[in-house]
């Protein structure tokens, strides 16, 4: 007697989200609402953070970045089921200067690949083009130049069969050394940092260069501001496609392939609160908190976990998907401009007028205290003093402050271990 086939548990997960997409509002939350009562009631029984609360949403607190630091060992459940596989330790990045370390599971990574999947076939990727990705990468300091190459995107993809190839190098490697490893390689689809795609985005077009092959940019990492969105488009004169995810939580949500511009919640795998600075609901448009909850790590459960985020949800999207939507992710409270009154916003600064005053190559503001700005550049050559004079009437109109803004000039930014970087920073707050 034949054994029965086995069907990759990637696949069928994959199987059931093209379903469950289309779902209506209502049956979409009533599933996830089962899922997070569920995961509940397992870290309420058997991990000691947890132990003792009542099973229920409201009884849960808001989980910090502190908490996950201070308390890993005793979010770690004592009763984790055969069904989820192998557990493992996994570290963050550390994108604030506080890695945390995270539990993961081997059901996780069915759905982080399921997920991807979903993502790559919603945008219509060919799985036989070249795939070149530029990302934080462990340093080799033996081998520098160092890159991944291989037939097929990743463990991801291959269970389609997918035959392109996947080219990978770090983060750290010099701009005119990835731009002539991007000539070499003229890849299909590019994925990077939105800064770094930005600045080869530039070189490319101060030296007339092209990637005849390219089809879509693909941006993770950062945070990606309409105004960079914009520029990549125009520059690459392709689609520009962003993925929300965190080591913690994995893949959050993506963006729709409509064209709505609207982030899809992957409400099968996480419940996404925005909340305000009380704990309510933020009404669609709000900026908020993201406090998010993943659904299937029985391993560490991550419930109602502030990322840090900042974000605002959308109105259903037009597409049809039931899957709720997030309008514009916004980065993290560090990320936010506090004016002499106290009160926080998000600072517009006109980066790219910059570049119509100035030769500026790259920029960051940073907020020093409630009445002071520094500016931190990069430029091709020396900035006059006129000049400095019209880059801060730029910032005062963008920002709706006088700030003092005092200039300070780089040969380059140093590289984070992290490989991201961020274009403001406000100190007030942060000691």
């Amino acid at each position: 007697m034949n054994a029965p086939l086995k069907v990759d548990p990637v696949l069928e997960l994959l199987g059931k989200l093209e379903l469950s997409e289309w779902w209506d509002a209502t049956r979409i939350e009533r599933g996830q609402r089962r899922r997070f009562e569920q995961i509940v009631r397992h870290a309420v029984e058997s991990v000691p953070f947890y132990r003792g609360r009542e099973p229920s949403f409201d009884a849960l607190p808001i989980l910090t970045r502190r908490d996950l630091q201070d308390h890993a060992d005793s979010l770690l459940s004592s009763g984790i089921p055969e069904r989820v596989g192998r557990h493992y330790w996994k570290r963050s990045s550390g994108s604030t200067g506080e890695p945390v370390k995270i539990a993961r599971t081997d059901l996780e990574q069915v759905y982080w690949r399921a997920l991807t999947l979903r993502d790559h076939l919603w945008h219509q990727r060919d799985l036989r083009g070249t795939l070149c990705t530029i990302r934080a990468l462990p340093r080799d300091r033996s081998r520098p130049d160092y890159e991944v190459v291989r037939k097929g995107w990743g463990p991801g993809t291959d269970v389609l069969g997918g035959t392109g190839k996947l080219a990978m190098i770090t983060l750290a490697t010099d701009l005119s050394r990835q731009v002539q490893w991007l000539l070499g390689h003229d890849p299909h689809y590019l994925l990077s940092y939105p800064a770094n795609l930005l600045a080869l985005a530039e070189h490319f077009g101060k030296h007339g260069l092209a990637l005849p092959r390219l089809r879509e940019v693909r941006t993770v990492g950062e945070t990606l501001t309409a105004e960079a969105a914009k520029r990549l488009r125009a520059a690459w004169n392709v689609p520009v496609t962003d993925v929300y995810s965190t080591e913690e939580v994995g893949i959050i949500a993506l963006q729709c392939p409509s064209g709505s511009g609207l982030y899809h919640i992957q409400s099968e795998s996480v419940m996404v609160e925005i909340l305000d600075e009380g704990g309510r609901p933020c009404a669609p448009d709000v900026p908020g908190r993201v406090v998010v909850s993943n659904l299937h790590n029985f391993a560490m459960p991550l419930l109602r976990y502030d990322l840090g985020d900042f974000a605002e949800r959308g109105e259903a999207c037009p597409c049809g998907r039931g899957l709720p939507t997030l309008k514009r992710i916004l980065g993290r409270r560090r990320n936010m401009l506090v004016m002499p009154n106290g009160e926080r916003q998000w600072p517009l600064s006109g980066l790219y007028e910059y570049r119509d005053i100035a030769p500026i190559r790259r920029m960051q503001m940073v907020q020093l205290d409630l009445e002071r700005l520094e500016l931190r550049l990069v430029a091709d050559r020396a900035v006059t003093a006129d000049e400095e004079r019209r880059l801060t009437e730029v910032i005062h109109r963008w920002i709706g402050h006088p700030f003092k803004v005092q200039f300070t000039y780089l040969d380059a930014f140093p590289q984070k271990a992290n490989g991201k970087f961020e274009d403001f920073i406000s100190m007030v707050g942060q000691n």
